[in-house]
């Protein structure tokens, strides 16, 4: 081939490379297989709300996303499991944060239960105590009111103040179904969110209490139950009771949300996204 070929044939190459370059910048468009133009940057918001107990956990997963997507703004309201349930099925948002399982009318109504991570239940009473593991039965009878006093726990001569959440709170919800004592707990305080619960607990002498796992700190003291500590090991093992699922839940299948909701799960289910959940001391699914 002559000198004046080669130095075409190397032009040529050079202008269909920057070609191929320039159709797949940063920011751009690049041609699918088909042929058809996809955007390599997202951008827009996704709107949550429900569960207070889910906090941690969302604003672990929301900050990483973002910063991940600078384009993209994750909303999320903290208003208890009910409340972003019912939101999800009025389609004021994209995701209903619940920290139970959807009922079946939930489910009947299109609400898909999305599990993203598996959170323990923890029993929780003031550091004073000297009570540090009851039983199942004796839990129930406490929240119940068939048990008032610490001494008859072998404990000090102290009534129990018996703490829980509000009406419509996911945690509520499951720890009252595991213990089997829906509608019939006799409480003392009917607190509105989960730091409401661990800082009632941590300044009353004699109270009772039940939050997530995750934000159990050295203020309280989390009881066992019949004997087994609340941890990842023994509620992956199934051996600690009070254990229940985190949910977002979604108005149909995750495949017919939007390319944004797709994109959250995406990375929900990526070695990122389950190294920050495991990070706020929750367990991935198995």
């Amino acid at each position: 081939m002559s000198v004046k070929k080669k130095i075409m044939a190397a032009v040529s190459a050079m202008c269909l490379m920057s070609v191929v370059l320039t159709g797949c910048g940063a920011g751009g468009s690049e041609k699918t297989a088909e042929g058809d133009t996809a955007s390599t940057e997202l951008s827009g918001s996704i709107s949550l709300a429900g569960s207070t107990s889910m906090e941690k956990m969302c604003e672990a997963l929301s900050e990483s996303f973002m910063e991940k997507n600078p384009g993209v703004t994750v909303n999320i309201e903290y208003t208890g499991s009910g409340a972003g349930l019912e939101s999800l099925a009025a389609d004021s948002i994209d995701i209903g944060n619940a920290s139970r399982a959807l009922k079946d009318d939930e489910k009947a109504g299109g609400a898909v239960e999305n599990i993203v991570a598996i959170d323990g239940i923890a029993v929780i009473t003031d550091k004073e105590n000297a009570i540090t593991d009851v039983s199942s039965e004796d839990l129930a009878k406490i929240y119940t009111g068939e048990i008032t006093n610490w001494s008859e726990l072998g404990g000090t001569d102290q009534p129990i103040v018996v703490v829980g959440r509000e009406a419509g709170s996911g945690t509520r919800d499951a720890f009252e179904e595991i213990m089997d004592i829906a509608d019939k707990c006799n409480y003392a305080q009917e607190l509105d969110s989960t730091g409401a619960v661990l800082a009632k607990i941590a300044a009353t002498p004699g109270a009772i209490g039940y939050v997530s796992l995750d934000v159990v700190d050295d203020t309280v003291t989390g009881m066992k139950i019949d004997g087994v500590e609340a941890s990842e090991e023994q509620i992956l093992s199934g051996a600690y009771l009070l254990q229940r699922p985190f949910v977002m839940a979604t108005n149909g299948e995750i495949s017919e949300q939007s390319e944004l909701v797709q994109a959250w799960f995406d990375y929900i289910n990526s070695d990122e996204g389950k190294e920050a959940i495991k990070g706020v001391g929750l367990i991935i699914p198995q």
